[in-house]
């Protein structure tokens, strides 16, 4: 399954730190495919990405799917934001529990037609910046 991409007309205010590892993550998502390190020994999905599984300690990891739908667990309204985010203000974040299990955090992508609510279903999406992609969650279609 390919992402939603939404394009953004700027660049990243805090691009990420690329590693060789970190960089299949990084240009898979630039391509719409959202994926997470899993481990070959114990199965268990991680996010972030991790070269060692945390569960196990396994380096034998793989890169699978993740789950691209899930459920908004708690989110707030940012206004006073640090100097690097502060163009970009107000803007909300949130957690977000994937269906497959994986919680995590990241911006959220509001439409006017859905406001943000605790519980409700959301779907990740990429947010394409000109210098590189990052990921955001929005409610579900």
């Amino acid at each position: 399954m390919t992402l939603a991409t939404v394009a953004i007309d700027a660049d990243r205010a805090y691009p990420p730190r690329l590693s060789d590892f970190t960089q299949t993550f990084w240009s898979a998502l630039g391509q719409g495919r959202w994926q997470t390190s899993c481990c070959k020994a114990c199965g268990k999905q991680t996010f972030p990405p991790k070269p060692v599984c945390p569960h196990c300690w396994s380096t034998e990891i793989e890169w699978t799917e993740l789950s691209p739908r899930g459920t908004l667990y708690s989110w707030t309204r940012i206004h006073a934001a640090p100097a690097v985010f502060a163009a970009e203000s107000p803007y909300a974040c949130g957690i977000v529990d994937l269906d497959n299990g994986i919680r995590l955090a990241c911006r959220l992508v509001e439409r006017d037609d859905r406001p943000l609510a605790v519980g409700q279903p959301v779907e990740m999406v990429v947010l394409q910046y000109r210098d590189g992609p990052l990921f955001a969650a929005r409610p579900a279609d």
